[in-house]
């Protein structure tokens, strides 16, 4: 996979729309060759979804799932434009995919945005320490704090994380491919995960 600068990724976003990972991953499959990254998101329906990102989301669905014997329960909301979107097959597969997800992966927040600025303050105290533990300079050890950052964002957000059924996609990607279907802004506005005896916070 080709390395591809921040720079080039910023461009590739401002011109889409698309999400950072997504015109990450554009990019290193094009060779950074930013047109070809352009028309591989439109083929997958990204750039076209985060047109409709910004439209108003006052409709859509609460969905529930229950798993390992009633061990672990999810609550998810999910938004969209209508409530004709709403009642469609592949908006209610969504937020049932989103719902399992959220089960299975135990993510803690929607998205890096959501992430409490103490709890990043606090990530990146520790893993400041862990790559200076490494004897590595100043300016790398910035690098390597920002790689784990992702990380971190990879594993704690839900739009961040691959996605369970098809790890070659994050969620963001899964609920930009139904935006593209059916042409309506979809934002994941909160959940709620249980799971028995866990501690109450």
């Amino acid at each position: 996979m080709t390395e591809v600068s921040v720079e080039l990724v910023k461009e590739l976003r401002e011109r889409t729309g698309a999400g950072i990972m997504d015109c990450k991953r554009a990019l290193q499959e094009c060779g950074g060759q930013i047109e070809e990254a352009i028309t591989l998101l439109r083929k997958k329906g990204l750039a076209k979804a985060a047109k409709k990102v910004g439209r108003e989301t006052s409709e859509g669905l609460i969905g529930s799932y229950i798993h390992a014997g009633g061990k672990i329960g999810v609550l998810v909301e999910v938004n969209c434009e209508t409530d004709f979107v709403a009642r469609t097959p592949d908006f209610q597969n969504l937020v049932k995919e989103i719902a399992m997800h959220i089960a299975a992966m135990s993510p803690r927040y929607i998205s890096p945005e959501d992430v409490p600025e103490e709890v990043l303050d606090k990530e990146r105290e520790i893993l400041r320490e862990q790559a200076k533990s490494l004897g590595k300079p100043e300016h790398v050890v910035e690098k390597i704090v920002e790689g784990r950052l992702r990380k971190f964002f990879e594993e704690n957000c839900l739009l961040e994380q691959p996605y369970i059924r098809d790890p070659n996609m994050t969620v963001r990607e899964l609920v930009s491919s139904t935006v593209a279907k059916l042409g309506e802004n979809i934002t994941v506005r909160r959940f709620v995960r249980y799971q028995l005896n866990e501690p109450l916070e």
